[in-house]
């Protein structure tokens, strides 16, 4: 199953480069291991955070 970039990040599949940006910051923030140490979750949401970043903040990528 995969799963929608676009959710992960919670924005809109017309998101512009800026707002899924922005998205992505303020997610990552959240989720840092580092600022939730205690958190199990909190590690692998991070990664999904920064793969679908690493996709949709790619064009090339975006459109495969």
């Amino acid at each position: 199953m995969t799963q929608d970039l676009y959710k992960i990040l919670g924005v809109g599949r017309k998101a512009s480069d800026v707002e899924i940006k922005k998205a992505y910051r303020k997610l990552a923030r959240k989720y840092h291991p580092d600022l939730n140490p205690e958190d199990k979750n909190a590690e692998k949401r991070f990664k999904e955070i920064q793969e679908a970043h690493a996709v949709l903040s790619n064009s090339k990528k975006k459109k495969q």
